[in-house]
């Protein structure tokens, strides 16, 4: 893991001038909320590589954890995939194995993007499991108890912390930036570091960000797009609100 951590922004759409902000302002890497955002297969399989020629890394949070989503996002080139509802160990086994390829796990092999338009070979396999980030989410109660040994799968590349979901399902209700909900961030990653693998936070507040530092995350995804915007507008508003008044 590195000691300077990846920072990043977290995109619910596929807007290409959002995605050359961040390039230009310095982001590192960017988030495609799949889950959550409007993107379809079209959109994706443009706006992948768009992003990449940025200099961005992508990270992929995928619809679901099913095989079709997570190989779509990797056929489209994507650097890694983010899967949601990781309900435990054994689970974790199952879906994060769909990321990579045999013996290690059972992705399926598709020519075109990923290979350059030409062909495989062994030493392309062994690199794509190499470098393909697999970060399955622990936002679920039974992935949170089971973490330890979801880091230790050979298929597991790192976990990607889900605050809003973990304090819900770990019935706490809303998340509230309240000290359980940051002692389950912090145990969440003692165990990335024993395991000596990454992890990711959603660090959308001050406190937020300087948990991640303090716990040496290695991305931080630092801004929502549709944050980025409230805030703006209001802040532009509330200037003129006040020169008015």
């Amino acid at each position: 893991m590195t000691t300077t951590p990846q920072l990043g922004a977290w995109l619910s759409d596929s807007n290409t001038a959002v995605a050359e902000i961040v390039a230009k302002i310095g982001y590192d890497f960017v988030i495609l909320d799949i889950e959550h955002g409007p993107f379809d297969l079209v959109t994706l399989e443009r706006f992948i590589p768009l992003v990449k020629g940025l200099g961005l890394t992508v990270l992929a949070k995928v619809l679901v954890p099913e095989r079709g989503a997570i190989q779509q996002a990797l056929d489209f080139g994507a650097d890694g995939v983010i899967i949601p509802h990781i309900e435990n160990v054994e689970h974790a086994r199952a879906i994060t194995g769909l990321a990579k390829f045999p013996p290690l796990g059972d992705r399926s092999a598709a020519g075109g993007r990923t290979v350059g338009y030409g062909g495989f070979s062994d030493e392309w396999y062994r690199n794509a499991d190499a470098t393909t980030l697999v970060f399955p989410m622990i936002e679920d109660a039974g992935a949170f108890d089971d973490v330890e040994a979801i880091l230790a799968l050979d298929t597991v590349d790192g976990v990607f912390i889900g605050p809003t979901d973990l304090s819900l399902r770990r019935g706490r209700g809303s998340y509230s930036r309240t000290e359980e909900d940051f002692a389950d961030i912090a145990h969440i990653a003692a165990c990335a570091a024993a395991a000596g693998k990454p992890w990711v936070l959603p660090a959308w507040s001050e406190a937020e960000k300087k948990l991640a530092l303090e716990h040496g995350a290695s991305f931080i995804a630092l801004q929502m797009v549709h944050e980025a915007i409230v805030q703006g507008f209001t802040s532009a508003k509330d200037t003129m609100d006040a020169l008015i008044g």
